[in-house]
């Protein structure tokens, strides 16, 4: 397992550029890893259908490519439920936040 640095944890929590935020089909715009978890646990069941379903895994693709957190890519790849891919993200973030202490 690769270890996170302090430096790393900083770019993971970060914003991205603002021509790489993901922009929600219910209008809100996300430009780091918390936003995406808040959003997750208030977007309607919908919208999270809309993004992550047997054919789209939106959320998953923009934190690899976009945000570089593979591991929690993988985790929202497998995740079942807007529920569980919000408590996915919520532990990324916990984890990620320890380590800028």
């Amino acid at each position: 397992m690769a270890r996170i640095l302090k430096e790393d944890a900083e770019r993971l929590l970060g914003d991205v550029p603002q021509e790489k935020a993901f922009w929600c089909c219910d209008d809100r715009i996300l430009r780091n890893t918390k936003e995406l978890g808040e959003a997750l646990t208030s977007m309607s069941d919908e919208s999270f259908a809309y993004h992550s379903n047997a054919e789209r895994s939106d959320f998953a693709t923009w934190v690899n490519d976009v945000i570089g957190d593979a591991k929690l890519a993988r985790d929202l790849t497998k995740s079942s439920s807007k529920g569980q891919a919000a408590r996915r993200v919520a532990e990324r973030v916990d984890f990620l936040s320890a380590k800028l202490a």
